[in-house]
């Protein structure tokens, strides 16, 4: 499977794409920080980082995309870039008919380093280790792209994904997934167990 993660920013969005085979190996593709000058106006700074993502889909066509989710901040000046940036790329996703998945960061870091409350070291570390590199992508923007675009591949793309399935009927022993897999397991099955019961006391 080939995502394409994009870490949403409107002065530096990064975007990374992985393939990721079914027995769960990942393999860089491309990753690219995209820029955009602060002296541009707001509109001609989202068609600078959309020309960039269209070139990168033609180029790569990838099979999904993965987005961190925007939460709000104090800085609301960067909160609103982060979100024009998202707009612009489900935009640009959704006319080439690409299924679009929203991953918060605390599940990204989850998924890739089996702690929710990872710092950016951690990440980039794991990421280069995953997708065995010599060096962590930097900046920080281009491993948390591979990093949303290997979460997304592990979670939904038959390798992750189909993990649970297989586990949800017996068939799949734990020692077939890696311990970030299995962490992310462990918190899927919580959530979902924590959701039934908000739903019976209703």
């Amino acid at each position: 499977m080939r995502v394409l993660g994009i870490d949403p920013g409107l002065t530096r969005c990064g975007v990374g794409v992985v393939d990721v085979e079914p027995n769960r190996t990942a393999r860089l593709v491309d990753v690219v920080v995209l820029r955009s000058p602060a002296e541009l106006d707001t509109p001609r700074r989202l068609v600078r980082i959309a020309e960039g993502l269209e070139a990168i889909i033609e180029e790569h066509r990838p099979q999904a995309v993965a987005l961190e989710r925007v939460f709000a901040r104090s800085d609301v000046s960067t909160i609103m870039g982060t979100a024009q940036i998202s707009g612009v790329a489900m935009l640009i996703a959704a006319r080439r008919a690409l299924p679009v998945a929203l991953h918060t960061p605390s599940e990204v870091k989850a998924a890739i380093t089996g702690y929710g409350r990872a710092d950016k070291k951690q990440v980039g570390a794991m990421v280069a280790r995953i997708l065995g590199l010599d060096e962590v992508p930097k900046p920080a923007d281009a491993a948390d792209a591979l990093a949303l675009a290997i979460c997304h591949a592990w979670r939904t793309g038959g390798v992750a994904g189909a993990a649970v399935r297989d586990e949800a009927d017996g068939s799949a022993a734990d020692s077939a997934l890696t311990p970030a897999q299995r962490a992310w397991l462990a918190a899927e099955r919580s959530a979902s167990v924590s959701g039934a019961a908000r739903r019976l006391k209703r």
